[in-house]
């Protein structure tokens, strides 16, 4: 005779069946009862469902119809006995450990500390990771889903079906969460929601997920549990001892996708990039790589900058070890690795953020402050503090998982500005009646405080477009707390100039002085990026007006201009050797032009203005203040020369820089000096082995004591067509500077 026990009520098991249960632990799983356990389960397909304990003990559960729920007592049996159940049908028999018999992970400073906006170590948390629970390894997974009034995992080990794996609502904070035990890595998964009113949503890939599969598949990817053996550590020590502001940073940015293909046009792996593009941007004299967003994203068109999953490195390439691989590779060549991250919008796909759990959770629900209209995304909600954390733990998640040295924001500037590309009543106000986004500025202030306070050496760069204020200033003095910020009005006014045709450039000529005037405001990174060289824009090399012979001389004297200009380097690939096409994600590079003469002439110009660059403190020390740097020529646009000294510290040898922007070549042209001496010319970009025509100084000039410009000294330089001429000061004259 079946002992009597407390059945299921009937709505209770009808909404089970129909995936509708907002408490599935309240039912499944074991319940004390009169003097054992009460065992209840959803199995669908299953004719006949038993519970084995540990001990062998096997108990039959009855099935509640034909609709897969089952139950039954267990005499004697206590509710955190271990059990397994086991199933059979017409086509076969299974079994599992249930996963209803498990307790909780998160706790209550979990909901605590996730509600107030200071959980830093959220995405050990959420997501999706194996471990050990109750002595049985399996994976845990957890969502924040507010809203919804039920949330299951779904994925291939239970046929995307919903209703199998409902998860448990943690109420205080929104959480929900379930452990499936004996469930592996690699297993691909999905959330099912239903919203407050019980309607279905998409399925959506995990926020927080660490892995996910190649587009045009969306589903995320349990990652693989276990420590990374990094090699690092000696690299991570240098850099927590440097100013970056004094050190040289020479950034080749990258799109991973497109810089090199392989066979058929297939991606790269992490692997074989480490392989290949490490040591040849080492080689090139670079200090750093800049990746264009390695962050999840559906489209490739987007180049990363619209992505789904913030704490998933791209499959494109392989798995987050890979990645890691890459970074580790990177730092043994000396390389620092820095990311490009977007947290300002997020597309609306539907299987990513946008009405997550049915209602606006971390897009503002105010489209006049959610909704982006260039670019048809959604914007985050910056004073929610729930959504801010979410942000901010991601930033630190690359720094601490991956050993990242640095993140380049993206768009802060439509961050900034309520009404930045809106027009006049569509935006709202802040609380005072202004445009900033105080919200937004928080967020920013605490992301950098945060990264600054926790990985000594490592850097935030601002990608801002306006003349916001501080930019690059600490929290402290009421700046944002980046440590550098893009210099974007120094890359426009330096291409339009370089655009023209050299005999209208005297009437352009303080497009080059006039930065400047604001150079050392900010502390700056001097940006060739890809942006420059998209949508029409052409090449570097394609902008340049003249012959091809002009053209690349004119890139030549360009890129010497930029090197000795104060701020920080940044040139996008493909335009250290003069890539003639536009720039695009779908193909690799034009690698066959470096067999040709100019190409291979401009690739190693850029070669050694890296090495003097890296190894003349004259360069670099001072980018970021004015005490570096010195006109000597400023007013001289008839012949549109331009002419100024770098210094470093009081025993580097300063360097004299000299650029000629017409084909004319300058003979006898008195450049004004700060000291008699020797100057030796080291770097001349009309050399032959450039590509150039030859003419210069071979080897020296001597400064004299003749007064030229205000300055003690002058000297006799020549001037090469449309080209570059540095000089520096002997060492045994430095002390009279």
């Amino acid at each position: 005779m079946t002992p009597k026990f407390n059945r299921a009520s009937e709505a209770d098991v009808e909404d089970l069946v129909a995936g509708r249960h907002s408490d599935p632990f309240a039912v499944l799983g074991p319940h004390e009862d009169h003097g054992g356990v009460t065992l209840r389960a959803f199995a669908p397909g299953a004719r006949t469902l038993f519970a084995i304990f540990a001990d062998g003990e096997r108990f039959a559960l009855d099935a509640r119809g034909a609709n897969g729920f089952f139950e039954g007592f267990c005499p004697g049996k206590p509710a955190f006995a271990a059990y397994r159940l086991a199933a059979e049908n017409e086509g076969g028999a299974w079994d599992w450990d249930d996963p209803y018999r498990y307790g909780p992970i998160l706790g209550e400073m979990d909901d605590h500390l996730l509600v107030e906006g200071a959980h830093l170590e959220l995405y050990r948390r959420l997501g999706a990771h194996v471990l050990t629970h109750q002595g049985v390894e399996g994976v845990h997974f957890s969502v924040w889903a507010p809203h919804a009034s039920r949330v299951s995992v779904t994925g291939d080990f239970n046929g995307w079906d919903g209703r199998r794996h409902p998860m448990r609502k943690r109420v205080d904070s929104g959480l929900w969460e379930i452990f499936i035990p004996e469930l592996k890595a690699g297993a691909l998964y999905k959330y099912e929601l239903l919203s407050a009113s019980g309607e279905m949503m998409p399925l959506k890939a995990d926020p927080f997920g660490q892995g996910a599969q190649l587009r045009p598949m969306s589903a995320s990817a349990v990652p693989r549990s276990g420590k990374f053996a990094w090699s690092d550590a000696d690299y991570l020590a240098a850099r927590a001892q440097k100013d970056p502001r004094r050190a040289p940073m020479a950034i080749y940015e990258v799109h991973l996708g497109s810089w090199r293909r392989g066979e058929n046009n297939r991606f790269l792996t992490y692997d074989e990039l480490a392989d290949s593009l490490v040591p040849y941007a080492r080689d090139q004299g670079f200090t750093h790589l800049e990746l264009l967003p390695i962050s999840e994203h559906p489209l490739d068109a987007s180049w990363g900058y619209q992505p789904i999953g913030l704490y998933a490195p791209t499959s494109r390439f392989g798995d987050a070890d890979g990645f890691k691989r890459f970074v580790d590779r990177a730092h043994a060549q000396g390389l620092g690795v820095i990311l490009d991250w977007v947290p300002a919008h997020f597309p609306t796909d539907e299987h990513g953020l946008a009405w997550f759990d049915g209602e606006p959770l971390y897009e503002h629900a105010d489209p006049r402050r959610g909704f982006h209209p260039d670019w048809n995304t959604a914007i985050y909600d910056f004073g929610r503090r729930e959504v801010a954390n979410f942000l901010a733990v991601n930033a630190l998640y690359w720094f601490e998982q991956f050993h990242i040295d640095a993140l380049r924001v993206d768009a802060v500037a439509s961050m900034l500005y309520l009404d930045y590309s809106r027009r006049e009543g569509d935006w709202t106000p802040n609380q005072y009646g202004g445009k900033e986004n105080l919200e937004a500025i928080a967020f920013l202030q605490r992301v950098n405080s945060l990264v600054y306070e926790r990985y000594p050496g490592a850097m935030m760069i601002a990608e801002e477009s306006t003349a916001w204020p501080g930019v690059s200033h600490p929290v402290h003095a009421n700046g944002l707390g980046f440590g550098f910020k893009w210099n974007m009005g120094w890359m426009n006014d330096s291409l339009r100039y370089m655009s023209q045709d050299p005999v209208y450039r005297r009437w352009g000529h303080n497009q080059l002085t006039f930065g400047l005037l604001y150079a050392f405001s900010e502390n700056f990174v001097l940006p060739i990026s890809h942006d420059e060289v998209v949508h029409g824009k052409g090449s570097v090399l394609s902008k340049m007006p003249g012959d091809e012979w002009q053209k690349f001389a004119n890139v030549r004297a360009f890129y010497a201009f930029m090197w000795a200009h104060p701020g920080k380097k940044l040139l996008f690939m493909g335009q250290e050797f003069g890539q003639w096409s536009e720039w695009s994600e779908a193909r690799s590079l034009d690698w066959h032009l470096l067999q040709f003469g100019p190409h291979a002439g401009l690739s190693l110009l850029v070669r050694d203005l890296n090495h003097l660059y890296r190894t003349q403190a004259a360069l670099h020390a001072r980018d970021c203040e004015s005490d570096g740097f010195e006109w000597l020529v400023v007013d001289d646009s008839d012949n549109s020369v331009f002419a100024w000294l770098r210094r470093g510290e009081a025993n580097d040898p300063p360097i004299a820089a000299v650029v000629n922007f017409t084909p004319v070549p300058r003979e006898n042209y008195l450049l004004p000096l700060p000291t008699p001496g020797r100057w030796r010319e080291i770097l001349n970009s009309d050399s032959h082995h450039y590509g150039g025509s030859g003419v210069g100084n071979f080897g020296a000039v001597e400064a004299s004591p003749e007064p030229s410009a205000g300055r003690p000294a002058s000297a006799r330089v020549t001037l090469p067509p449309l080209g570059a001429v540095f000089f520096l000061l002997e060492p045994e004259h430095i002390r009279e500077v």
